[in-house]
């Protein structure tokens, strides 16, 4: 089977009915990793079989549930983004979210600014900055294994819209770090994902600040 046809077979079993732009941008995506990878050392994967399970298609895993807790227009950040994922991903998949693909690593964010460019994604951004130092109010904050979610709240919590949700990718459900979030943050849903040829446990944690 093509690369193309598992790319689009596994966002159909996600819910995701791709059209023939979007599956092209994200295969065009991926093999900008693997090129850039060459030189910059994006990510631990080299080979195009793993970049599309382990990348793109766990990306997509989020983009249903995303859907749901943030249906309409609004602002992205996704912190620690490194090659840009899932930001990248979120970018493709909803033209209506203005995304920003945050990294402390000038060479990612200027890797995620050029996919930006090559394929013509006007609501994508690649950001260098530390998190602590940026400004601004996003009605959802991603991460994907970016840091322990008490960090990971804690540093983007200026950030965070009223009504904003923090969206943080793991593996296995991570009760120790739930279990040390400050008490300004609620677990409101753990999310528990299945990615199409990924043996592996994945999971959101979605939180939000506790109402006072």
């Amino acid at each position: 089977m093509s690369r193309e046809a598992l790319l689009c077979e596994g966002a159909s079993a996600l819910g995701l009915p791709l059209s023939e732009s979007q599956a092209r941008q994200l295969l065009d995506y991926g093999a900008l990793i693997l090129k850039w990878n060459k030189v910059y050392n994006l990510t631990a994967l080299r080979d195009p079989d793993s970049v599309l399970t382990h990348h793109l298609l766990d990306s997509l895993s989020v983009v249903a549930p995303l859907q749901r807790e943030q249906p309409g227009a609004g602002r992205v950040l996704d912190v620690g983004a490194g090659a840009g994922l899932p930001g990248v991903v979120i970018a493709i998949l909803r033209g209506d979210l203005d995304v920003s693909c945050l990294d402390a690593v000038a060479k990612k964010a200027a890797f995620v600014q050029q996919v930006a460019s090559e394929l013509k994604l006007k609501n994508l951004r690649g950001v260098h900055a530390r998190v602590e130092k940026l400004s601004g109010s996003y009605e959802l904050i991603s991460s994907r294994a970016f840091a322990s979610l008490s960090d990971f709240v804690t540093g983007s919590a200026a950030l965070l819209a009223p009504e904003g949700k923090w969206m943080a990718m793991k593996g296995k459900v991570p009760d120790e770090e739930i279990a040390q979030l400050p008490a300004s943050v609620e677990v409101f849903h753990v999310e528990h994902l299945s990615v199409p040829g990924l043996d592996a446990d994945r999971c959101i944690v979605w939180m939000r600040k506790r109402a006072s």
